[in-house]
């Protein structure tokens, strides 16, 4: 098991390009399971859930070849409908292969996804969409078991409100089973994320009529097929905000290439009011935090075009080196503050709350052996103790491994003191 040795206080300068997005390259993958044709996916993430995604999609008859980050894939065998519990347990996004495979090959048995292990994720709105359009969805076993009307899946009226909010992947998963539907089917109180946006572009690419993507309301009318088409990933909008916030919260100056502002103009804007200096251009975002005085700003998560749930903790690091008291509230995931107790290890003065927690700063952190819980929380043990002082050791990386390419070698292009190493101490 891998850990990152970091030593603290070094400032940040340089450029980076963001890679590709993870959330995004997930369900265009799944989607590949409605496809006639050859298919051509980059750039593609070097990523373990990439590879977990791919383990899957071959076990359910796709073919993979990958060439550098491009990405190859096509279906070889339409008869497996089984997505079996000991990759689906890695990656709760497996449960975007639920929708494709009822719509395409009319039955589908999917054991319920792991993932991240913070909060309540519930699949019921994934279920109850699907329902609508026909399908019958039992749970069975730990299992997902489905079955398609004879003539296939039918357009529907399919409303996603809930408690907790809109669901991306809950979207997606109803768009991919919609897209091949028989008739019109409507998404009420649909996710808005760019990711959502960016499957419907390539589904249309492919051949499919959908409507409103990036709206409340999508609207798609099925079509009887759609042809493999080749497709530029987007940049990972995450990635590209925990580079930005490494160089802010260690006072250099970074620019991020090959991403899209549009996409983080949330952060940009809190950015500016902690009193960093930010500069933009059609694909890059720049941060300098030199010879300026950074002062505390609230955070409060929410739905795109809002703040992203997924820098929530990387903003806490941040903000411990900011002058004032910040408030962190996250409604996406009330939960998602695993990563609270072994910030407080390393100097941290925070205050937990239900959902939020509030940050004293600034405050001057110092190494320590921490333990990463989950995919951001990893990132966010790395950015502290990029400022903290002495050296801190970030365990169980794997998790980070999930979402971000090679992130070491990334901030030791601009600096950082992060090295990898076999991590020796007992789990």
């Amino acid at each position: 098991m891998d850990c990152f040795k970091v030593l603290g206080g070094r400032p940040l300068f340089g450029e980076v390009a963001a890679s590709g997005s993870k959330n995004a390259t997930l369900p265009l993958l799944a989607a590949g399971l409605l496809l006639d044709g050859v298919a051509e996916l980059a750039p593609v993430p070097e990523l373990r859930d990439i590879d977990t995604i791919c383990e899957l999609l071959e076990q359910l008859g796709m073919r993979f070849e990958r060439n550098g980050d491009q990405l190859r894939h096509e279906v070889v065998d339409d008869r497996v409908t089984t997505a079996p519990y000991d990759i689906v347990r890695r990656m709760r996004a497996s449960i975007c292969v639920l929708g494709p495979l009822l719509a395409k090959r009319g039955a589908a048995e999917v054991s319920l996804p792991g993932g991240c292990v913070f909060g309540l994720r519930p699949v019921d709105l994934h279920v109850r969409g699907l329902q609508a359009l026909g399908a019958e969805i039992t749970q069975e076993h730990g299992s997902l078991v489905g079955k398609a009307p004879a003539g296939g899946l039918r357009g529907a009226v399919i409303d996603l409100r809930s408690a907790f909010g809109s669901t991306v992947l809950g979207t997606v998963n109803v768009m991919l089973g919609a897209v091949l539907a028989k008739g019109t089917s409507v998404i009420r109180s649909a996710a808005r994320e760019p990711e959502v946006v960016e499957v419907a572009n390539y589904l249309n690419a492919c051949g499919a009529q959908i409507e409103g993507a990036g709206g409340e309301r999508i609207e798609i009318q099925g079509v009887t097929s759609l042809q493999a088409a080749p497709w530029r990933v987007p940049a990972d909008r995450i990635e590209t905000g925990t580079l930005l916030l490494a160089g802010a919260i260690t006072r250099g100056k970074v620019r991020v290439n090959h991403c899209r502002p549009q996409e983080l103009e949330d952060l940009i804007a809190r950015m500016r009011n902690s009193g960093l200096k930010m500069d933009q251009g059609e694909d890059w975002i720049e941060v300098d935090a030199r010879d300026v005085d950074l002062r505390a700003s609230n955070c409060e998560t929410a739905p795109f075009p809002g703040f992203p749930t997924d820098l929530q903790a990387q903003w806490m690091a941040y903000s411990t080196q900011v002058q004032g008291t910040s408030r962190i509230t996250d409604k996406v995931y009330p939960e998602r503050f695993m990563h609270v107790p072994e910030l407080q290890r390393l100097g941290a003065k925070l205050e937990r709350t239900a959902d939020t927690t509030l940050v004293h700063g600034p405050c001057q952190l110092t190494g320590a052996p921490v333990l990463a819980s989950d995919l951001r929380a990893s990132a966010t043990l790395v950015l502290a103790g990029l400022v903290a002082e002495g050296e801190t050791t970030v365990r169980r990386v794997y998790h980070l491994d999930r979402g971000y390419q090679r992130l070491e070698e990334k901030l030791r292009g601009l600096g950082a003191k992060v090295e990898r190493q076999v991590d020796g101490s007992k789990p």
